[in-house]
């Protein structure tokens, strides 16, 4: 039986939400192991003027403990 553990996370990027969610990944595998999934529970933007300056996402990130 394997023990999961879920965090949030919150990120961000000017590309678009795909790489907010692979830098949050690369981030969280540094000091967590064994991550297993992530969900997107949000999707959202920054704005300025007419234009799309950040793309921000929610993540939960689940990984297995011990």
């Amino acid at each position: 039986m394997a023990v999961l553990k879920v965090i949030e996370i919150l990120s961000n990027s000017e590309k678009s939400w795909e790489d907010a969610t692979q830098k949050a990944i690369k981030k969280a595998s540094k000091s967590v192991n064994n991550i297993r999934s992530a969900y997107v529970q949000s999707q959202s933007v920054a704005v300025k003027g007419s234009k799309v300056t950040e793309f921000r996402v929610n993540l939960k990130i689940t990984f297995e403990v011990g």
